[in-house]
């Protein structure tokens, strides 16, 4: 069903275990509030062919894009994003050599028919924000930043043993527990598979 909505925008810090880099996230803080998100994936894909044709064709996740506009990045999540630093003035300082730390980024998107459908992408790493300026004319333009970034599974395994980098649910969907719904942005979602 198609979407004519986008908000409740979260990112959620990621502490990575030493030796294995397994992650654990933190609570789910509101990053900003979302004007659109755009999201692109790259697969890697292989073809086999015997007896003069195609006989399996392999398609599996490589990397993601994500594409965020929005209203403003505060001077906190602009540091925790990028690997900026805050002085002691309250100045943003963006250094050639900032590397910002991966978060989890949720979202959700409303549907046509009033539900929801709800994000988590469990991997994301992300670059300098860009920034639009222009004068003001005989019109009002708005100027809003946008962040992109790498989106990559993440490092630990779920009960199946798979490397999970995005999950996504529809509220309206009849096997879906309302806990499952309500509990969203309090909490990264994480796969339960085991009966």
């Amino acid at each position: 069903m198609a979407t004519i909505g986008l908000d409740r925008l979260y990112y959620a810090p990621i502490t990575e275990a030493s030796g294995t880099g397994h992650e654990t996230y933190g609570t789910p803080v509101m990053l900003a509030k979302a004007i659109s998100a755009e999201l692109s994936v790259e697969v890697a894909e292989a073809t086999l062919y015997a007896d003069d044709g195609a006989v399996e064709v392999v398609k599996e996740f490589q990397t993601g894009t994500i594409t965020l506009n929005v209203d403003n990045i505060g001077r906190s999540v602009a540091a925790l994003l990028t690997g900026a630093a805050v002085d002691l003035n309250g100045v943003l300082v963006s250094s050639g050599e900032d590397v910002g730390t991966p978060v989890a980024i949720g979202f959700r998107a409303k549907k046509a028919n009033g539900a929801y459908r709800y994000f988590w992408l469990y991997r994301v790493k992300f670059g300098i924000p860009s920034t639009n300026l222009a004068t003001k004319g005989d019109s009002i333009t708005f100027s809003t930043p946008t962040i992109e970034g790498t989106v990559t599974r993440r490092n630990k395994a779920d009960t199946r043993g798979r490397h999970p980098w995005k999950v996504e649910v529809n509220s309206d969907d009849e096997s879906v527990l309302p806990a499952t719904i309500t509990g969203w942005h309090t909490a990264v979602y994480e796969p339960d598979f085991v009966a």
